[in-house]
């Protein structure tokens, strides 16, 4: 089992920025992002696989970015022009899915999860 520890989240203005980090102890495939806001499902909002393959939700294209550090082992998701409905329990996953060209997006293909970061913006 792949342990995962997120930090970066807090408190931001809408149209501010904020960066999340997420380091991973034990050997992983894909890694990803999903988030959590209250009263609704967690959905995927980023996703980058063993080679660099890297598929973000369409909600946040063009804002979000998702990059990794293979040899620290480390994910990262950048997150610019952060607006009210970004709001949300932010969640660093991994996956055991070692296909070079795909992507996983849902809950159950990702194996290991963190414990969450807060992340709230301000109108």
């Amino acid at each position: 089992q792949v342990q995962l520890v997120e930090s970066g989240g807090g408190l931001v203005q809408a149209g501010g920025s904020l960066s999340l980090s997420c380091q991973a102890s034990g050997r992983t495939l894909t890694m990803g992002w999903f988030r959590q806001a209250p009263g609704k499902e967690r959905e995927f909002v980023a996703g980058i696989n063993s080679i660099g393959g890297r598929l973000i939700s369409d909600s946040v294209k063009g804002r979000f970015t998702i990059n990794r550090d293979y040899v620290k082992n480390t994910l990262f998701l950048q997150m610019n022009n952060l607006q009210p409905e970004d709001t949300a329990v932010y969640f660093c996953a991994a996956s055991k899915d070692s296909r070079p060209r795909v992507v996983p997006t849902t809950i159950i293909e990702y194996d290991s999860w963190g414990q969450g970061t807060q992340v709230t913006v301000s109108p």
